[in-house]
């Protein structure tokens, strides 16, 4: 027998075999081994411990008289048989061996903060942790994820712990299961279907109540983290930080934490979410800060984090995370995005501002420039950020209104909502043509020349007014100031070679509606068409 001591814990290695040949000489041993030690708990390490007769249950049985916290690890299946049988298993904690696994040429198929996932062979992957002592981290995700799959959350549950090197691994089934990191990185058409399986599960999760108790809150991680980094902040803005995330509902709704896209995966048909060790409760838009994080805000300063993270460029990132945030609020209006986005992005880089010192504390690494980058866009965002809070049925977009990118692509979505509108009131189909006829004019208009060579949003209005009955339907938009009503009308009695080329647009505009009506107000052009019932 061998013992080591760690602090007042002192761990003795049992071998062979312990029956009423050796139980009197083996409990001498041990005794002897803890004489003159301050041992507040033992441990005894049966992973060489072929076999246990009665007499050596009652050595153990002794043992556990004097030391209450007495712990039995890495015990072989025939000598825990025995302890099960017996009874010791339910009066003390006793830990079964663990196979071991090599992972060596095995594929990767994620890495995180904490370890690797790896699979094993057709069937199975195993997580691999980077701390050595990771039972307890394996224990608390084992507990959360089941208790995530009985409140009704897809999941994989471990069914195995073993020992990977020097450390520990959870072994999953996942049947040819793929994340959705590598579908898009292999497969970007599949973006729209990735976007709407990936918003139905943060629905679903966001969806569910937890019993109190069971999950810790993630606002205490953001209030931790802004706490500390308050005081770098100019002019009261940490303070104003704090307050505003501070001031955020409580929820005891489910959040799961790191919901990025290497962690949500497809096997076979089924939708399945992994990687729970960060399961939490809390209002939903604690949510999106790591995932924000994770698709924008740690490749900000260096695009190519990213894809070395995902698997998949920053372009493929961003256009991921804008169109989850259009489905997740049920809206194509990009200033609602944007104001989401910013409550976000404030809690977002207060998070990576205090991992980055706390890292370069540490002595591990840390890009001071990333750092200021991140400072200097939180320091610009908070004087115009006046709440965290967030209920996007209230701050939706009204019914009458549209927000979106001003191209010629997005043609059919305004023709869409122009029509589902006139509709509703029963408009004559020669009308509605003419209607249609007026904003296709007008839009591509926008679409073409009001921020170009760049990109921006145009907001359509329509109103309806009684007696008689007349529908105004307004364009806005914040790019060059123009008014197309200053253009002369073309002649258009002219022969071919006379003509002008344009301005027939606005001149068919002016001939179907009964009036066109254009101001140049706050920064946005603004026009109105008028068209009588």
């Amino acid at each position: 027998m061998a013992d080591m001591q760690n602090g007042n814990m002192v761990t003795i290695v049992l071998s062979g075999r312990i029956d009423s040949g050796n139980a009197q000489q083996s409990e001498q041993e041990i005794l002897a081994q803890l004489e003159g030690k301050n041992a507040a708990s033992v441990v005894l390490d049966a992973e060489n411990l072929k076999y246990i007769s009665s007499a050596g249950l009652r050595v153990i049985l002794r043992l556990k008289k004097a030391y209450p916290d007495l712990r039995i690890i890495n015990v072989q299946s025939d000598v825990y048989e025995i302890l099960e049988m017996t009874g010791f298993t339910e009066m003390m904690t006793v830990e079964k061996a663990y196979r071991v696994v090599s992972v060596d040429g095995c594929e990767v198929i994620g890495e995180g903060a904490n370890g690797k996932v790896y699979r094993i062979d057709q069937d199975n992957v195993v997580k691999t942790y980077k701390n050595a002592d990771a039972l307890s981290e394996i224990q608390h995700e084992r507990e959360v994820a089941r208790l995530a799959l009985v409140l009704g959350v897809p999941t994989a549950i471990s069914y195995d712990v073993v020992r990977v090197g020097d450390s520990y691994g959870s072994v999953f089934e996942l049947l040819n299961a793929r994340s959705f990191a590598k579908i898009l990185a292999a497969e970007p058409e599949k973006m729209d279907f990735c976007v709407e399986e990936y918003t139905a599960m943060l629905k679903k999760i966001h969806s569910i109540t937890v019993p109190d108790g069971k999950l810790p809150p993630f606002k205490d991680k953001i209030l931790g983290a802004i706490e500390r980094i308050k005081d770098t902040l100019p002019d009261g803005l940490g303070e104003k930080l704090l307050k505003m995330a501070q001031d955020i509902p409580d929820r005891n709704t489910m959040i799961h934490g790191d919901c990025h896209t290497k962690n949500i995966v497809l096997a076979g048909d089924e939708v399945l979410l992994i990687d729970m060790d960060t399961l939490s409760v809390g209002h939903p838009i604690f949510e999106f800060v790591p995932m924000y994080n994770a698709y924008v805000g740690y490749s900000e300063y260096d695009p190519d984090v990213v894809l070395h993270f995902q698997g998949y460029n920053a372009e493929t990132s961003r256009k991921f995370w804008h169109d989850t945030l259009a489905a997740y609020l049920n809206t194509k209006d990009e200033n609602v995005i944007r104001a989401f986005e910013e409550k976000v992005r404030c809690m977002a880089y207060a998070y990576l501002i205090d991992r980055s010192i706390r890292h370069a504390k540490a002595g591990r690494d840390d890009t001071p420039e990333a750092r200021a980058l991140w400072t200097g866009r939180l320091i610009e965002l908070l004087p115009r950020v006046d709440s965290l809070d967030f209920d996007p049925e209230s701050e939706a977009p009204a019914a009458n209104e549209l927000t979106l990118e001003a191209t010629a692509e997005n043609l059919h979505e305004v023709l869409d909502f122009v029509d589902a509108n006139l509709e509703k009131i029963d408009c004559p189909m020669k009308s509605q043509m003419q209607m249609n006829l007026a904003v296709e004019e007008i839009f591509i208009n926008i679409a073409n020349y009001a921020y170009a060579p760049n990109k921006g949003n145009a907001t359509v209005r329509i109103e309806v007014g009684d007696d008689p009955v007349t529908v105004t339907i307004t364009f806005m938009d914040r790019g060059v100031p123009y008014d197309p009503l200053k253009r002369s009308d073309p002649d258009v009695t002219a022969p071919a070679d006379e003509r002008r080329i344009g301005g027939l647009g606005i001149f068919l505009t002016k001939k179907v509606m009964d009036d066109v009506i254009y101001e140049y107000k706050d920064g946005q052009n603004i026009l109105m068409l008028k068209k009588a019932l």
